[in-house]
């Protein structure tokens, strides 16, 4: 369709969509009314229009059943008519063939949208997951799409400074766990470079990068797809962000799932809920050292945790007086094993980086910590979004003595993450742009279609505190817990009692009781591929075959 013949299609059906637009989200949001009508017209247009999908750029690297295409969304949802951006939306259509019986059909579920979290993250690549044994269930039934949100990569792309500055930045680093007054103030000047940066840079529009703006593109997303009703899956901060959505167009919900479910509770957005996560990342870590102290036959870092921890802190003083290969100081060091707080899959190979350095060889330290430049475009737009929209999701302390007091205090208990966490958002306190007001994310009995939360029990970068929460606020919705493990993000992932939850509820709509348990997943070994490394082999060997291509690993 041409743009003309849009808007006249879209006009007959934004009455249509207005008579039904959900009120109850604009209630808890004082002046959302303009908001919550834009996004009704906007969603119209969308569905008027629809996507045109075709081969996505770098075609020659995937497989012929991935689809690209884009949808406009409206900058200023208060103003709809006026400038719009463009979301990048891949897709591949469902495969309609029972992976357990070839000849069997299965019958088409609509759209599956995943949003991977960060904020910041794309999720184009999403659709490729339908290759792996874990989602072929799914994508038989389902088409897996995936986009990437307002700002990320080429969805008018958010940028808050050169991408060359960035990495210079950052390599090599120190992180002190008990910074000195002096290093203070050289990070506040930073912060207040960095968040005077994405001012020039952005302009006008640096204010509408939130989290609000994200979930009234999820609906417009949903209208666009043709879907009268959405089905998504949102990892990390995708689930706040599904959390919004749920709250602001309940009934434009079929399925939701959550997956390392982030609290949603207005006063931890955002500024507490990072407190929180390094609370937690403390425990994290004492859980990485007592695994690696169980391994000193392999990894000869010690035999208690505390005998780990001071062969963390020789590598530190090592790398603090002589950065490996130039780039990995200890702040480097210090972000591998934060890795390894997320993802269990990292143990093996970073207690074995840290073994190979303390024994005189650095190069498997460099390798799994160094910056890399090619990455350095795609780590600043990274960045920036993450910052844009955090920063104007709420308030934040705008005195730095507020963030030492708190933050002094917490790392006498948790000073791993503590003090890096504050850098890393410490812009917040000195942003330009104003400041959204989080919205109460509740639904009553019957308001939302019953949902699914998934959570590790022990995971540090979305605390299980968050999912009690987020069930206790959205009724109907059922827990699963992973009890004992810490690996951020669940579903798909090599526990069989979570992709059982997970398949039972995307296929057939089916929950658990409110509250069901999985037992722990194998903890990774020493010597053997790791889950993840299983998955990557998988996806290649997948990726080949369907393109044709016998060097998919480059």
């Amino acid at each position: 369709m041409t743009a003309a013949a849009v808007w006249t299609a879209a006009g007959s059906l934004v009455l249509t969509a207005l008579v039904g637009a959900p009120a109850s989200s604009a209630a808890r949001l004082p002046g959302a009314a303009a908001e919550l009508r834009g996004a009704v017209v906007a969603a119209a247009w969308a569905r008027a229009a629809g996507i045109d999908f075709g081969a996505c750029p770098e075609a020659r690297e995937l497989p012929r059943t991935m689809e690209c295409g884009t949808v406009q969304v409206p900058l200023d949802y208060a103003h709809p008519d006026g400038k719009r951006i463009r979301l990048v939306v891949s897709r591949v259509r469902a495969t309609h063939k029972d992976p357990r019986n070839s000849k069997r059909r299965v019958p088409g579920q609509g759209a599956l949208v995943f949003n991977p979290g960060g904020p910041g993250a794309d999720g184009t690549s999403f659709p490729l997951m339908g290759l792996l044994p874990e989602w072929k269930r799914v994508a038989s039934a389902y088409d897996l799409v995936g986009y990437a949100p307002r700002g990320v990569g080429r969805s008018a792309p958010l940028s808050c400074q050169d991408p060359k500055d960035f990495f210079e930045l950052r390599a090599p680093r120190a992180a002190p766990t008990h910074p000195s007054r002096a290093y203070k103030e050289q990070r506040v000047a930073e912060a207040k470079a960095y968040a005077g940066g994405c001012a020039r840079r952005a302009g006008e529009s640096l204010r509408h990068y939130n989290s609000l703006n994200n979930a009234r593109d999820l609906d417009v997303l949903r209208a666009a797809l043709g879907e009268d009703r959405l089905t998504f899956v949102g990892a990390s901060y995708g689930t706040y962000l599904g959390a919004l959505y749920a709250t602001l167009f309940p009934t434009h919900v079929r399925r939701m799932v959550f997956d390392a479910a982030v609290n949603p509770a207005p006063d931890r957005i955002w500024y507490r809920a990072n407190l929180d996560q390094s609370a937690a990342f403390e425990a994290r870590w004492a859980d990485f050292r007592e695994w690696t102290a169980r391994h000193d036959d392999v990894y000869a870092l010690g035999r208690t945790a505390g005998q780990v921890q001071r062969s963390y802190e020789r590598a530190r003083e090592r790398l603090a007086a002589e950065p490996a290969g130039g780039s990995v100081g200890p702040g480097q060091l210090q972000g591998l094993f934060l890795t390894a707080g997320y993802y269990d899959d990292y143990w093996p190979g970073s207690a074995k980086a840290l073994s190979a350095y303390l024994k005189g060889d650095p190069k498997p330290l460099v390798a799994l910590a160094a910056p890399h430049r090619e990455g350095a475009a795609a780590g600043e737009n990274g960045s920036a979004v993450y910052t844009a929209v955090e920063c104007n999701d709420a308030s934040w302390p705008t005195d730095f003595a507020v963030w030492d007091r708190d933050n002094t205090r917490l790392a006498r208990v948790a000073p791993f993450e503590t003090w890096s966490n504050v850098w890393a958002n410490l812009p917040c306190a000195y942003w330009p742009a104003p400041r959204q007001r989080p919205l109460d994310v509740r639904t009553g009995p019957g308001e939302l279609p019953a949902t699914l939360i998934l959570a590790a029990e022990r995971d540090a970068a979305a605390p299980y505190a968050g999912a009690l929460e987020l069930r206790g606020r959205l009724a109907g919705s059922a827990l699963v817990t992973e009890r004992g493990a810490g690996t951020h993000g669940i579903a798909g992932g090599p526990n069989a009692c979570v992709n059982a939850h997970l398949d039972a509820y995307l296929l057939q709509g089916r929950l658990p009781r409110p509250q069901a348990v999985c037992a722990p997943r194998a903890e990774p070994r020493p010597h053997g591929p790791t889950f993840q490394e299983t998955r990557v082999r998988q996806l290649r060997e997948a990726l080949q075959r369907a393109t044709g291509r016998t060097d998919a690993h480059r």
